[in-house]
C-alpha cells in the first residue's frame, strides 16, 4: 500500500485547477469592507450573504484567530543616471535576521530581495533621495550577491540615526498582488491592510482578514466569542502558483511565525473550537500542534537530532506532516510546546514553517476556516482541498456561476465542514 507521504508527493496540481476569467479577479474592494459577499458552506449545504452577517454564522462555542501582520512598503525603486529603474523588493531580513530589530536597525542592514531589472545593475550603488519626516536622507543599496534564488542586498543610510522601517514607510510602497495588473494607489495603502494590522512584515496582506470593520469586531464580541491573534509574515510566494506536474516537485516557501503563550494556554483549557480567518492563520495553528509532536518525539528517542535551543531557528518542513508518526493527542502536543517553552521562560514561541496542508492532511486544530477564493493550481487551493474534499469544486462553481469576485481583494467564504 502506497504511504500517506507518497500519495501527497504524487498528488497532480492539474486536478486542482478551474477556468477563472480575469473578469471575476478584483481589481479592488468592496467598500464598505464588510458589504463584500460571504459564502457559507456548512456541513456539504451553500448559501450566500454578505460578510457583516458573520457574526451570526460563528457558533457560539468557537473562538476567533486572526492574523496581525503588517504589510510593510516592500517595493522600493531606484533610477540610474541613465533613467533606468530599478526595483528592489524586500523578501526576509538577513543582518539582522530578526524582523523586529532589522525594522529598528540604524545606518545599514541587509535583506534578502526580489531585483527588477537586475541586468541594468551591473556594479556600484543605487541611491535615493528621500524626506523621513521633514529630515533630508540618502539611501543606498549594494548589491552582494545572489542568495536562495533572490538577490542579497545592502542598505546604508544617512542620517544613520533613523530606523529601517522609518525609511521603507517613507520610501516604499505596499506590494499590492502583481494580478492586480496596476500600479499601486493611495487607497492600497488602507484597503490593503486589514484593520488589526499591527507586527510589520508581510509583503502580502492575510486576505481573509480584509473584510473585516470594527463593527463586525464589535458585534462578534457582543455575541461573546473570544478573538485572538497568531503572526505569519506572509511571503512573496503566496502568489505563486504550482508549477511542477506532481507537488514532489513544488518546494514550499518558508514563513517566520510567532504566538503568544497565552494562546496555546487557551487552546488547551478554553474548552473551544477554533475558526481561523484565512490560511495564513490554518497554518499558524496547524504547525503548533507539529512543533509539539516533534518535541515529544526526540524526549522519547535520546538519540534524535536536537530540538534547537531558540525557536527562531525552528523550520517546520512541507513533509513533517505526511511522515510516520505517533498519533499524540492535541492537548499532548500543545502541553510538551507550552512546557518547552516554560523551561527557558519564553512568553511567545517563534519559530518558521514551511507546512503544505494538501489533499491526505488531518486538522488538529481548526475547524472551522474564513478565506477568500484562491487561484487555481496554488497551494492554497490544495489547502482548502484538504479542509473540504472534492466539495472545493462545487464551492467554487457556485462562486462562479452566482457572481461572487476571487483573489486577494474578491469576496469570501466560510467554510464549516
Amino acid at each position: 500500500m502506497m504511504s500517506l507521504l507518497s500519495r501527497v508527493k504524487e498528488i497532480s496540481i492539474e486536478d486542482y485547477s478551474y477556468d477563472l476569467p480575469d473578469e471575476r479577479i478584483a481589481k479592488y474592494p468592496a467598500d464598505p469592507r464588510d458589504a463584500s459577499r460571504l459564502l457559507l458552506y456548512r456541513s456539504g449545504d451553500i448559501s450566500s450573504l454578505r460578510f457583516y452577517r458573520l457574526p451570526d454564522c460563528l457558533p457560539d462555542d468557537t473562538m476567533l484567530v486572526y492574523n496581525n501582520t503588517r504589510v510593510i512598503h516592500a517595493r522600493l525603486f531606484f533610477y540610474k543616471e541613465s533613467g533606468a529603474r530599478v526595483e528592489i523588493f524586500c523578501l526576509e531580513p538577513m543582518a539582522p535576521a530578526d524582523y523586529a530589530r532589522n525594522f529598528q536597525a540604524r545606518g545599514c542592514c541587509e535583506w534578502q530581495c526580489l531585483v527588477g531589472n537586475l541586468k541594468k545593475w551591473k556594479s556600484g550603488m543605487l541611491l535615493q533621495r528621500l524626506k523621513v519626516g521633514d529630515r533630508p536622507c540618502t539611501l543606498l543599496a549594494e548589491h552582494l550577491g545572489s542568495h536562495d534564488k533572490a538577490q542579497h542586498i545592502r542598505f546604508s543610510w544617512e542620517p544613520a540615526d533613523l530606523a529601517f522601517g522609518d525609511l521603507l514607510e517613507a520610501a516604499g510602497q505596499i506590494p499590492i498582488p502583481p494580478y492586480l495588473n496596476r500600479e499601486s494607489e493611495k487607497s492600497d495603502e488602507t484597503t490593503y491592510q486589514t484593520i488589526y494590522s499591527r507586527i510589520e512584515g508581510s509583503v502580502a496582506a492575510p486576505t481573509a482578514g480584509l473584510h473585516f470593520t470594527p463593527e463586525v469586531l464589535a458585534a462578534i464580541d457582543k455575541k461573546g466569542i473570544p478573538r485572538r491573534e497568531v503572526t505569519l509574515h506572509v511571503s512573496a510566494s503566496t502568489f505563486q502558483p504550482v508549477k511542477s506536474a506532481q507537488m514532489e516537485g513544488h518546494p514550499m516557501h518558508v514563513e517566520f511565525i510567532s504566538v503568544e503563550r497565552t494562546l496555546i494556554e487557551d487552546l488547551l483549557h478554553i474548552g473551544r473550537s477554533v475558526t481561523a480567518v484565512g490560511t495564513t492563520s490554518v497554518r499558524t495553528l496547524e504547525s503548533l500542534y507539529w512543533f509539539g509532536v516533534h518535541l515529544l518525539e526526540e524526549a522519547a528517542e535520546p538519540n534524535s537530532e536536537p530540538v534547537a535551543e531558540e525557536t527562531e531557528d525552528w523550520v517546520l518542513d512541507q513533509w513533517y506532516p505526511y511522515e510516520d508518526h505517533e498519533d499524540f493527542p492535541v492537548r499532548t502536543a500543545l502541553q510538551a510546546l507550552l512546557d518547552w517553552m516554560d523551561d527557558r521562560g519564553q512568553a511567545a514561541f517563534h519559530g518558521s514553517t514551511r507546512l503544505l496542508i494538501a489533499p491526505g492532511y488531518r486538522f488538529r486544530i481548526v475547524r472551522a476556516m474564513l478565506t477568500n477564493f484562491h487561484q487555481p493550481k496554488s497551494t492554497l487551493l490544495l489547502l482548502v482541498s484538504a479542509f473540504v474534499g472534492d466539495d472545493w469544486r462545487r464551492i467554487y462553481r457556485y462562486a462562479l456561476d452566482n457572481g461572487y469576485r476571487f483573489l486577494s481583494y474578491g469576496d469570501s467564504s466560510l467554510l464549516q465542514p
